[in-house]
C-alpha cells in the first residue's frame, strides 16, 4: 500500500473534504472557528491523519465537533448523514 502525507493549510482544508464534511466545515468557517477547528484535530490526532478520517469525523461526529468549539448551528443546516 502506498501512503502520502501531505501537510495543508486551514484554508486548503476545504478544498480536501466532501459531502457532509464540506457542510460541517462550512459552518465552522462561518462561525469564525477554523484555527479552533485546527487545534482540536491537532489534540484528536497527534500522529498524521488521512483526509478520509478527518472528513468522517466532519460529516459523522458535526454534534461533537460543535460542541467543543461552541457552535450553534443554524435552523437552515442540513446534515447529509445518509448519503
Amino acid at each position: 500500500m502506498l501512503s502520502i502525507i501531505k501537510d495543508i493549510s486551514a484554508y486548503e482544508l476545504k478544498d480536501e473534504v466532501w459531502s457532509g464534511g464540506l457542510e460541517t466545515l462550512l459552518m465552522i468557517m462561518e462561525n469564525d472557528k477554523l484555527h479552533d477547528f485546527m487545534d482540536l484535530l491537532a489534540e484528536l490526532y497527534p500522529e498524521p491523519v488521512d483526509i478520509t478520517t478527518i472528513n468522517d469525523l466532519l460529516w459523522f461526529d458535526d454534534d461533537f465537533i460543535f460542541e467543543q468549539l461552541d457552535i450553534e448551528p443554524e435552523d437552515n443546516y442540513t446534515r447529509s448523514k445518509a448519503l
